[in-house]
């Protein structure tokens, strides 16, 4: 076989094993994450975060680490022992122990997944190999990983629980936490007080601009004798995220 077929049947082979183990510790990770909580909204956003986060992972390693020290056992195994490919597969699975050896902190989990990722790899590389050789086609070994995961990201959004509507209280209540606008109502209405001889009105409105999308402003005036003045911040909120709209005015001076 030439080495342009040796690069196709690694990159081949990289991509399934990636897929696949990612796939399963996605499966594994979140379904121990879902099952300790409720209700269950989204999973299968939640689903496709998790495998997206384990390919990088694993695809790094199995890319870099596992091609390498595949090429070198396909070299011995060709040189000295072309007739025990179960020797060539199993020792595929010892070199996949080595977070083991390289994070001591490493998980026994973590060791057996490695382990688990490098024989799977062992074997798609030879299936692949013979496939190649009798001259068949292996894309299937790209497409089984694609339809597999379509399948389960289906599942999990079908068992999903709709998720309840996005409300005013919790437009306000998004944006208010943990910013300067904490000190404003947690609801549409007006607070007054007096602050360092100054009266003082902070008022929280909301309006809806499009579904589940609102526009939360928080604005605040301030008097004292004839000296006054006034601020505002308002924000774009939506159930992902909360976008500066507008400031206007000027820095209260209390």
């Amino acid at each position: 076989m030439n080495i342009k077929d040796a690069i196709k049947r690694k990159i081949t082979t990289t991509f399934f094993t990636t897929a696949i183990t990612a796939i399963v510790l996605a499966c594994a990770a979140y379904m121990a994450a879902v099952m300790r909580s409720s209700p269950l909204y989204q999973l299968g956003e939640g689903f496709s975060s998790m495998f997206i986060l384990y390919s990088i992972y694993v695809g790094a390693i199995v890319l870099i680490y596992g091609n390498i020290i595949s090429a070198g056992l396909e070299y011995i195994h060709k040189k000295w022992f072309i007739n025990h490919t179960w020797f060539y597969i199993l020792l595929h699975g010892l070199f996949g122990l080595v977070n083991g050896v390289i994070f001591p902190e490493a998980s026994l989990l973590l060791m057996l997944s490695g382990m688990a990722a490098a024989l799977l790899y062992a074997f798609i590389d030879r299936w692949i190999d013979s496939k190649m050789e009798a001259h068949k086609k292996i894309r299937g070994f790209f497409i089984f990983p694609v339809l597999l995961f379509c399948s389960l990201w289906l599942c999990f959004q079908i068992i999903s629980e709709t998720l309840p509507p996005f409300t005013k209280e919790e437009a306000i209540e998004f944006v208010a936490d943990g910013t300067p606008q904490d000190v404003f109502p947690k609801k549409e209405g007006k607070w007054v007080g007096v602050i360092n001889g100054y009266n003082v009105e902070r008022e929280t409105s909301v309006k809806e601009i499009g579904k589940e999308k609102y526009i939360v402003t928080f604005t605040e005036r301030w008097v004292k004798g004839t000296e006054k003045g006034s601020s505002l911040f308002s924000y774009e909120v939506d159930r992902q995220s909360a976008t500066a709209y507008s400031m206007e005015g000027e820095e209260p001076p209390y």
